[in-house]
């Protein structure tokens, strides 16, 4: 089992404050993604030469109030992993629950003891949808 860092994510409340302040510190921007559909943006900034160890701005256009009183910052962390069906069978064999299972073969979603959420996604293209995982029902948020 492979499994490699792909990014953190951050919640902001105002994009071009926040992309600021991270150029500031050194950060420019190597990739953005807008979707219509969901409402928001999402802007990766990383220092030069590290480009594989960004930092994921989210910003959803229709604002989110409780930023920054309620701890909604912090996202999650990210990583990618050769085959998400074992990755996934591997934590739950372990006692980790499975909050958002890999439905789609691409992505799912666990927390740590501390509650800290952690995205996994397949490397390459998804997988085939497959069961138990396509049935399977979200447990709690991520």
């Amino acid at each position: 089992m492979s499994i490699k860092y792909l990014h953190t994510m951050v919640r902001v409340k105002d994009l071009e404050a926040s992309m600021k302040f991270y150029e500031l510190l050194g950060l420019q921007e190597t990739r953005r993604t807008e979707s219509e559909k969901g409402r928001f943006t999402l802007i990766f900034m990383a220092p030069p030469g590290q480009e594989d160890c960004p930092v994921e701005l989210t910003y959803n256009w229709d604002g989110d109030e409780g930023l920054p009183s309620d701890s909604r910052h912090f996202g999650h962390l990210a990583y990618s992993v050769s085959n998400i069906y074992e990755t996934c069978q591997y934590l739950m064999d372990n006692g980790v629950t499975i909050n958002r299972p890999p439905h789609d073969g691409r992505m799912a979603f666990v927390r740590s003891p501390d509650n800290v959420s952690v995205e996994l996604l397949q490397e390459g293209e998804a997988l085939e949808p497959a069961e138990p995982w396509t049935s399977m029902g979200n447990t709690g948020h991520w």
